[in-house]
């Protein structure tokens, strides 16, 4: 029992269990200074020389500079774990790619600075994770597409976005429109044209705004603007200041800037590069009254055309003004058109009907509007009912030659009647412009003298064919009242109007008045067959000459070697009688007699090739052959 009170004694002296301790920190990469001696741990290797991210970094570290090295990539694993990292510099490297999800892990990271590297684009996955970002810089790097989704993870806690002295063209508006917490945004030296209408009205915390040295012509009006005082320096502004630059733009002064002219705000070395009459002057020494515009005028419209169903049509409307108008086609039944299945609007004012039908006749109203104000032009389209098969005309020669000048005479009946159906089809004939003779590739365009008209410049002839629906130009000089058309097809039917241009008085501008308009059909191509050219006879003569020639020839040769086969090869003035005949005997019962030597031939006779068989008497002294 004694024993219990000694070992109740002796057990407040026995050690207790020490607590578990803290793992120890990662040796520090080298030529890197490491902060862990106390809270929060810091890695620092600025100017290291570095190639990657070091692989031994500490992953508690709170605090990142990798700045003025050489890394080029930033991989997925080399940030993996850093959960506790608020700040992270990779500034001034060579990075050129920033792998998917490498920022994944940094859910704490406040401030992340990639400035002065070599990204060319930033896609949607590259800063996902980055759900507590405040500070992001992007500025001096070769950027030139920013995804639409690229700052949908930081997009309500972002304080500060640098895009500035990069390469874009283009930026997604609508989600820069969703930083509801920015308060600096620098889009300053990148090639930005143009800012859509209320892209800032969302930014209700935007303190500075920097867009200087981009190619902005004007700036449009937003509501955050007008909610707030516009200064040019931050110094001494108050908070609720907007500091806004934009110098350094080619700004188009007109009255699409006479918002901003009269917003009070300190100096800044804005300038207007045009109109001409403003370029180079100081934007806030430009009085309010020269900030003007011009209504639109429509230049040109398409003459009326007729299309057969089926067949595509353009119709073209050209207006000038300022700022340019834009350009709208209203249907004949009332509707707005635009881009379908059907039909294309483009920029420069042209309405495409991909496929006419029937019921799309009618007169298209063409509506030019700009901030002055706006003008209309109708132009008129006929639909017509499907072209025939065309057949081949076997009973005709060959078409003109390329490049074959077509001679010019006065319309012949069919093309009259071609002429006649074609005026019913479309609108009346305006007599004033006369198309006197035509051929097959060319017409004689005449229209009566305008020069009693002050200020006519010159004269503009537009036409385009039935076939065809590209409108083709001649300008003309103003001491003219004809024209000779040399590039028209055959066998068509040519629209053409002449046109004056000459300078409005009123406004200044130059304006179009029509002289007249004329509807005409050119010959066909095919001519009919008439009688060979005097080249053709004079060839076929010489051939045949030639032929009747070479034949007596060959006659001739053909009746000599007959004659010399019928004469046994001798010469025909010579009979076989009188030829020396020699005793020849043949064998003809088997047995060979005795052969003389044959007697040698005469040198001026040929050998004879004709065998005679003769039944000779035994040879004897009274039988000895007689030689010549």
């Amino acid at each position: 029992m004694a024993v219990l009170p000694l070992l109740l004694c002796l057990l407040p002296l026995a050690p207790a269990s020490s607590p578990p301790q803290p793992a120890s920190p990662s040796p520090c990469p080298r030529r890197c200074r490491c902060q862990t001696q106390s809270l929060p741990l810091s890695v620092l290797c600025p100017g290291a020389g570095l190639l990657f991210v070091p692989p031994s970094l500490d992953r508690r570290a709170a605090e990142l500079r990798l700045a003025d090295n050489f890394i080029a990539t930033v991989r997925r694993r080399d940030l993996a774990n850093m959960t506790g990292l608020l700040h992270l510099s990779l500034s001034r490297n060579t990075i050129r790619h920033v792998a998917a999800g490498a920022f994944a892990d940094l859910r704490a990271l406040r401030a992340l600075h990639l400035d002065g590297n070599r990204l060319t684009s930033l896609g949607e996955g590259q800063l996902r994770g980055l759900v507590n970002l405040r500070h992001l810089i992007l500025s001096n790097n070769q950027l030139a597409a920013l995804a639409a989704g690229a700052l949908d993870d930081c997009a309500e806690t972002l304080e500060d976005l640098d895009l500035s002295y990069n390469n874009l063209e283009q930026l997604p508006w609508e989600a820069l429109g969703r930083l509801g917490n920015v308060n600096t945004l620098g889009l300053d030296h990148n090639l930005l044209a143009s800012v859509p209408a209320g892209a800032f009205s969302r930014l209700h915390k935007l303190a500075r705004l920097d867009m200087t040295s981009n190619r902005l012509t004007t700036i449009p009006p937003d509501p955050l603007f007008s909610r707030l005082p516009l200064l040019a320096r931050p110094r001494g502004s108050p908070a609720s200041a907007l500091v806004l630059a934009f110098g350094g733009n080619p700004l188009h002064c007109n009255c699409e800037l006479v918002w901003l002219r009269r917003l009070a705000r300190e100096d800044d070395l804005e300038a207007c590069a045009s109109p001409p009459a403003l370029g180079g002057r100081y934007f806030w020494a430009v009085g309010e009254e020269e900030f003007v515009c011009e209504p639109p005028v429509v230049t040109h419209r398409s003459p009326p055309l007729a299309v057969p169903a089926g067949r595509p049509a353009a119709l073209r409307c050209r207006a000038v003004g300022d700022p340019e108008p834009r350009v709208r086609w209203v249907s004949p039944q009332g509707r707005l058109l635009g881009n379908s299945s059907r039909a294309r609007a483009f920029p420069n004012g042209t309405l495409e009907l991909l496929v006419t039908e029937p019921g799309d006749g009618g007169i298209f109203t063409c509506i030019a509007a700009n901030a002055a104000g706006e003008a209309t032009a109708a132009v008129e389209l006929t639909v017509g009912p499907p072209p025939p098969p065309q057949l081949a005309n076997s009973t005709s020669c060959d078409p003109p030659r390329d490049g074959e000048p077509d001679a010019l005479t006065p319309p012949s009946a069919a093309s009259a009647s071609a002429s006649a159906k074609a005026a019913e089809a479309g609108p009346p004939t305006d007599h004033g412009v006369q198309v006197t003779e035509h051929g097959a590739t060319a017409a004689l365009v005449q229209w009566p003298d305008q020069r009693p008209i002050p200020g006519i410049r010159m004269y503009q002839i537009q036409y385009n064919s039935s076939a065809d629906d590209i409108l083709v130009y001649r300008m003309i000089p103003a001491e003219s009242s004809s024209f000779l058309l040399t590039d028209l097809a055959s066998g068509r039917t040519y629209d053409l109007c002449v046109l004056a241009v000459y300078e409005d008085g009123a406004t200044g501008l130059t304006a179009t008045r029509p002289v007249g308009c004329n509807r005409f059909s050119t010959e066909p191509a095919l001519r009919p067959c008439g009688a060979p050219h005097a080249p053709f006879l004079g060839g076929t003569m010489i051939i045949a000459l030639g032929g009747v020639i070479v034949a007596s020839v060959l006659v001739f040769i053909f009746v000599l070697l007959m004659r010399y086969k019928v004469h046994g090869g001798q010469p025909p003035g010579k009979t076989k009688a009188s030829a020396p005949v020699s005793s020849v005997c043949s064998q003809t019962n088997g047995a060979l007699g005795p052969t003389p030597a044959p007697p040698a031939p005469e040198p001026t006779a040929p050998r004879a090739h004709t065998v005679v068989q003769l039944d000779c008497e035994p040879w004897g002294p009274s039988h000895e052959p007689t030689r010549p």
